[in-house]
Parts: structure tokens; C-alpha cells; sequence
């Protein structure tokens, strides 16, 4: 016997049906009547099912309501922070899932994505009820909400990771948390402000370049748009409205060419469907912001869209907008021959209009243009048949996941990796053999050895660009070719470190540099310890053998050098376990106790001898450089980190001194360091040029710059550099104050 529905389908097609609408007043956060007539409630869920009918059976169907009517129970008194009943949202979810052409079984995972996590059904009832299959999707869409984590930063870390580690067993993970946020983004209206820009914030840095990275351009854009909307609401109202003044003159002019280009196709005999579209707002703001662009500086804010029968056609096609209007010369790319990372494929090119507005016209085939709208989601196969395209670079991207996850640190680094990884902005380069590699923007040579293979990367010791040398550390353009010349004397440098961009490059020298730096990290952890036991006059071979094995125990580690290590990678704080060491672990001694024991002689300063290695790194809040008056810090994860000692961190967080070391630069330094300068010019032609030929006679590498103008007539320039050392930058900025132009330079 069918399960009947609360309400019969064809009682929608009435047009005289009247129910009574109830009014849904605002409840307490979490509340809901449960005993109010929801009318609004049943009319979605049949709303749902009638669309589902569409294309599933009605079996399907049938799983589909079981699934919502555990839904309904599980979250039942429940409301959203607007006051609406919350089961709402589930269905709203399930709603965009089936509309991305996914399977039935999506559609259930959506209705019970939230059930475990806010209710009382377990994830053993939903294997039981629907399928392991079910229950493996709605468990990573699940919070850790059964663990407790040191901050808000480190619990996003975590559920992320786990999100995106559920997503290499099956891609509806992601697909369906994609589906969620959309909901979500749509009725942020109701959260507290701080709330809003926090989901925003996070959805334009995450969720937004996840959908890119997939190929879902539609979802892309709508998650830009809200988000943009949510963090930046007066410039989203401002852009909104200046592209509406815009609009009004541009639309006539697309359309006109629209009739163009379709009468110049027919006439060659290409069959096409010609249509313009409108740039969405966060593509315009991004492209403003980015190229320091006015409003009226912008005037691509029309695409027009040429869809024709095949990949032939599309090259044909090209050559006929070439002959309507000039194109502008190396707009021309194309995506078909080299798509992009997640698949994309189209010809894009800008025409000069008559009318001297440029037009970007885009040239793709049926299959590219749905691939475009819907990325892997229209092309993913479950269970059986062969794999796509779109497919094989979904499963490559989850397989660098793996090795990411696998090669970090801990949870905030996999997090932050990823975030790199999900850069928008690429290039391509070519091997010797011809094979294509992207790249990020920014990428060196050394990025490429590992993306090659982590073997060659870490035995790569020169490199040649377009078949002439090039230094490591050389960026990389589209279009170059590469090659990687590898000795096996070679090993990862700590210097790499200070330039590579990718997080496989990254992790992989520095997990070497963690493996071949045991030793020392196990020395100078056992330093720490000693330097805390001294402030008891005591040594670790005074230390009882019971103690030992009682702190061993309590904090899981194998035997005392393990300790070390730990201690030596800032993991555990060398006071505490002193502390616990010479009071047996009563720790409601120690403060007292630290305070009256007299202080022996210090073990003397350690000494930084690079930018980074295995105990070492510098601190990027204010980039020290040799020369400068340094103090270390002990920190979770990164041994010792060294500040400046005018760094703001310093004096904020001068005392808790029991994590400060002393440290001195080593008198055999190698390499350049990363430092910043801030130069404010007159705003007169070929100032820039001046302040950049002065850093190159001085052979001072520019890594980024960036311009602000603080007012009319004067523009206030930040550089990051690469230098030697105090002297070094001193130099450099009393050669860019000498010039007519500078009216300050200083470092930053």
C-alpha cells in the first residue's frame, strides 16, 4: 500500500481550492509551535514531489517523502532565526539539488543533511532506514559537533576537512553543502550583522572558488553575488545602480549586434543561437578593484554568448566575428584546445563595436555551455560508465586533497592550503614534451618540478625557461616551456621556502626539512626543558624515573625524546613541563613556585641561520631581515618564531615570557628575506618607472607592489622585496628618497 501524501497533488491544479494561510509570528531562536497547521510546509514538500515526477519513479518518490517525513519529525518544534519552521529549509535544499539534475538519493541526503546534527536520529537509524549510501553523504555534511576544539578557527578547520575528505568518497557531498549554502546565502537577511559578514566572508573565500573549481559557473555566480551583497552592502547598492544607468544605453547596441552576428552566421552556414548576457556585480567589482579601474573605465559589462552545433563550428564561428567587427589584439583565447582546470571549455574573444565599446563574445557548443552552467554536476556518474573529462579532473583535484591533507601540518594549515589551491587565477606552461601543467598565478620553477612529480621537485637544482637558464625562483608565464634538470646531490632548501606558491611544493619542503631536522628539533627541545628545569636548580638526570613515566602517560607519548620533539616543535610549552616534572603534576603550584626559584645561568641564545627550517621560521607580521634586533617565540606547530623586537607582538605579548627564547642571526647568512617599503610619490609621469630602475641597479628583486592614492596628486606605494639584509634596504631607501619625485620613503 502507497504512502499517501498530506495533501492529494491535483488539489494544487484546483483554481478554486482556498486554505487557510496561517500567519507565522516570530518565535524564540529554536522554536517553533509544533501543534500550528502548517499549510505553507505541506504545499513545498508537494511542490517537490510533483517536480520529482518528472523525472524519477514513483518509487523513488516514495524514498524521497519517507525521507522527508523523518526530516519533518526530527526537526519538529524547530524554526529558523527568521521564525520560520525549519524543516522549511531542508526541503528548499532538496529543491536545488534535484533541479542540478542529480539522483534521487541526493534529494534524500539533502532532506536529512541537518538531522543528525540538530536532532536525535542517529546516523546508525539512517543506514538503517535508507541505505549506507544515504548515510555516508549526510555524515559528511555533518558537523563535529561531539568534539571540543581550542577555537572557533580550528572547529571550521576541522569540519571543512572533514567535509572535503567525505567529498573524495562521493562528489554529492560538496555538491549538496554547494546547494546548502545557496539557501542559506538567500535568506541571510535575518542574521545578526557580524554573523552575515562572517557566512559571506567565508562563502566568497570558500564555497564560491569550491563551485569555480567544479565548473558550477551558475552557483559560482549567485554565490558571488549574494555574498558581495551581504559584506559590502552600500558598494553592492552603488555598483547596482550605476549599471542600471549604464544598461539603458548599452542594451540596443547588443542587440544590434546580436542580429549581426546571426545573419553573418546563416549566410556561412552555421546553424547558432546568438544572445547577450550581463556580467554578474562581483565580477565587475573584483575586475575594478584588481585593475584600480573607475566605474566608467569599465566596458565590457555585456558578453555576448554564441552557442553553435560543434567544436568545428566554433572555430568557424570565430572567424566570422572577426569579420563583423575588429577584434582587439591578445583577447583571444582559447579554451577549447586548453580548457581550464575545472573543465571549462570556449572561445573567448573582444570585438571593438563601432560604437567603440568593446564586446566579449564567447563561442561554445550545446555540451560546453551546460558543462559551463552546471560544471560536474550534470556530468557525474555514480556507480557505472566510463569517466569524462569533467570527471577525470574532479577526481585529480580530490586526489591532490588526499596528498594535502595528508602532507599538513594540522587542520588550519589543510584549510588555509586549500583556500590557495582554490585561487582563481592560473597559468599554463608546457614540459619539453609537450604535456600541459597549471599552475597558479605566480608560480616558479620550483612549483612546477613538484607539480611534475615530488621526486623531481626535490632533487630539481637548475631550471630552463623557453630552453634558456633561469634562476628557481623566476615566475612563470602562460605559455612557457620548462625544464626541470635534476642532481641527485640536490636537496630541498629551507630558501625555497621564501617563494614557492603551491601547497604541494610548500608542505613537501617542509616536511623534509621537519624529517632531516629530527635531531636538532629533539636538541633544542631537550634545551627548552633544561632551561625550564634550571629555574627549579634542578637537571632532567635529577628528575625521578616515576614522574617521567607519569607525564609520558598522561600526555600519550612513547619515551622522553618524542617529548623532546614535541616541546622543541613549540607543541607544549618547556615551563609547563618542568613545572609538572618537579611538582609531580600539582599545578596549582607552579606560579608560586616558578616565581620563587632563583633563575641560573641561560644555555644562550639560538641561532637563525636561514629564513626557515625545521625549528625556525620568520614572523610575516613584521618580516625581520639580518641586522634587525629579534626576539624568538615559542608557537604551536612552528617552533620558534622570530619577530622583530619593535613588533607590535612583541610588546603585546611580553608577558608570558616562559615562551620567549633568546635569538641571534648566525654569522654565515645565505639568501634574500622578505621585508616591505612604503614609498608615497608625486603623481607625474615615470615616477614608478624611477622607483623600480633604482631597486634594479641594486639588484633588488620586486616580489608585489601595491598602488594607493591618498590624494590627488600623491600615490602612496607598498613593495614587498626581497633583500640581504639592514644594510641592504637602508641603502636602497636613501637612493629612493635622492629622487625629485619621492616625497617619503620608509620601511613598512
Amino acid at each position: 500500500m502507497k504512502r499517501q501524501y498530506p495533501l492529494p497533488l491535483r488539489t494544487f491544479d484546483t483554481p478554486t481550492l482556498t486554505l487557510p494561510v496561517p500567519v507565522l509570528t516570530r518565535k524564540a531562536k529554536g522554536q517553533h509551535d509544533a501543534a500550528e497547521p502548517d499549510f505553507a510546509k505541506a504545499f513545498e514538500i508537494e511542490d517537490l514531489c510533483k517536480l520529482m515526477r518528472r523525472r524519477y519513479d514513483e518509487q523513488q518518490v516514495e524514498e524521497v517523502y519517507s525521507a522527508y517525513k523523518v526530516a519533518e519529525e526530527g526537526h519538529v518544534g524547530q524554526a529558523r532565526v527568521s521564525g520560520e519552521p525549519y524543516i522549511l529549509h531542508p526541503i528548499a535544499v532538496a529543491r536545488i539539488v534535484f533541479e542540478m539534475n542529480m539522483d534521487h538519493r541526493s534529494v534524500m541526503a539533502a532532506l536529512l543533511h541537518d538531522v543528525v546534527e540538530d536532532t536525535s536520529i542517529s546516523l546508525d537509524q539512517i543506514k538503517a532506514q535508507f541505505g549506507e549510501d544515504v548515510a555516508v553523504i549526510v555524515d559528511g555534511l555533518s558537523k563535529l559537533t561531539h568534539l571540543k576544539f581550542k577555537s572557533k578557527a580550528e572547529a571550521q578547520a576541522a569540519n571543512f576537512q572533514k567535509m572535503l575528505l567525505a567529498m573524495v568518497d562521493d562528489i554529492r557531498v560538496i555538491l549538496i553543502k554547494l546547494a546548502d549554502r545557496i539557501h542559506n546565502m538567500r535568506t541571510l537577511g535575518a542574521m545578526p550583522d557580524h554573523k552575515r559578514r562572517r557566512i559571506a566572508r567565508e562563502t566568497l573565500e570558500v564555497y564560491a572558488p569550491i563551485a569555480n573549481r567544479l565548473g558550477i559557473y551558475k552557483m559560482k555566480n549567485e554565490l558571488e553575488d549574494l555574498g558581495f551583497k551581504s559584506l559590502y552592502p552600500a558598494r553592492h547598492r552603488v555598483l547596482m545602480e550605476a549599471v542600471k544607468k549604464r544598461n539603458k544605453d548599452r542594451h540596443e547596441l547588443v542587440r544590434k549586434f546580436e542580429i549581426l552576428a546571426l545573419a553573418k552566421l546563416e549566410d556561412k552556414g552555421i546553424e547558432a543561437k546568438v544572445h547577450g548576457r550581463e556580467k554578474h556585480l562581483y565580477s565587475l567589482y573584483q575586475k575594478m578593484r584588481n585593475k584600480r579601474s573607475a566605474f566608467e573605465d569599465v566596458f565590457d559589462m555585456f558578453a555576448v554568448r554564441v552557442i553553435v552545433k560543434s567544436e568545428d563550428d566554433c572555430y568557424r564561428a570565430l572567424g566570422v566575428m572577426h569579420h563583423v567587427h575588429n577584434p582587439l589584439p591578445k583577447q583571444v583565447k582559447d579554451y577549447i584546445a586548453i580548457p581550464k582546470s575545472n573543465g571549462y571549455q570556449s572561445l573567448h574573444t573582444v570585438l571593438f563595436s563601432p560604437a567603440a565599446v568593446p564586446i566579449e563574445v564567447q563561442i561554445r557548443t550545446e555540451e560546453m555551455n551546460t558543462f559551463a552552467e552546471t560544471g560536474v554536476a550534470a556530468h557525474w556518474m555514480y556507480k557505472e560508465g566510463q569517466s569524462n573529462s569533467a570527471q577525470q579532473r574532479a577526481h585529480q583535484w580530490l586526489a591532490n586533497l588526499v596528498d594535502m591533507q595528508q602532507t599538513s601540518a594540522d587542520t588550519l594549515e589543510f584549510y588555509e592550503n586549500v583556500k590557495v589551491d582554490l585561487f582563481p587565477y592560473e597559468i599554463f606552461v608546457f614540459s619539453p614534451m609537450g604535456d600541459i601543467y597549471r599552475l597558479p598565478q605566480g608560480a616558479t620553477a620550483v612549483d612546477f618540478a613538484y607539480a611534475v612529480h615530488s621526486d623531481i621537485g626535490s632533487r630539481c637544482h637548475m631550471a630552463k625557461i623557453d630552453r634558456k637558464l633561469a634562476p628557481l625562483s623566476a615566475l612563470l608565464e602562460s605559455g612557457q616551456t620548462v625544464e626541470i634538470i635534476c642532481s641527485d646531490d640536490q636537496r630541498p632548501n629551507a630558501y625555497w621556502l621564501n617563494f614557492v606558491v603551491t601547497p604541494k611544493a610548500r608542505n613537501s619542503i617542509r616536511n623534509f626539512l621537519k624529517n632531516q631536522g629530527t635531531d636538532k628539533i629533539i636538541g633544542f627541545g631537550q634545551q627548552l626543558v633544561g632551561r625550564g628545569l634550571k629555574r627549579y636548580e634542578t637537571t632532567i638526570d635529577k628528575i625521578d624515573q616515576s614522574s617521567i613515566d607519569a607525564l609520558l602517560k598522561q600526555m600519550n607519548l612513547p619515551d622522553l625524546d618524542t617529548l623532546y620533539y614535541e616541546v622543541g616543535l613549540g607543541n607544549h610549552i618547556p615551563s609547563m613541563v618542568a613545572t609538572w616534572l618537579v611538582n609531580e603534576g600539582d599545578r596549582t603550584v607552579e606560579i608560586d613556585q616558578r616565581m620563587k626559584m632563583p633563575l641560573s645561568a641561560d644555555p644562550g641564545p639560538l641561532v637563525v641561520e636561514g629564513g626557515e627550517d625545521a625549528i625556525i621560521s620568520l614572523a610575516k607580521c613584521c618580516m625581520p631581515i639580518p641586522g634587525d634586533n629579534i626576539h624568538g617565540m615559542i608557537t604551536a606547530g612552528k617552533g620558534v618564531l622570530v619577530h622583530r623586537a619593535d613588533c607590535q607582538n612583541v610588546s603585546r605579548q611580553r608577558r608570558r615570557s616562559r615562551e620567549w627564547v633568546a635569538v641571534v642571526w648566525g654569522a654565515d647568512l645565505k639568501g634574500t628575506f622578505k621585508t616591505s617599503m612604503q614609498v608615497e610619490i608625486n603623481d607625474v609621469p615615470g615616477a614608478l618607472a624611477k622607483v623600480a630602475n633604482v631597486m634594479s641597479e641594486m639588484d633588488t628583486n620586486i616580489e608585489d607592489i601595491r598602488f594607493e592614492r591618498s590624494s590627488e596628486n600623491i600615490t602612496t606605494l607598498t613593495f614587498r622585496l626581497a633583500v640581504a639584509d639592514r644594510n641592504n634596504l637602508g641603502r636602497l631607501i636613501k637612493r629612493v628618497r635622492s629622487l625629485k619625485a619621492t616625497i617619503r620613503a620608509r620601511r613598512a
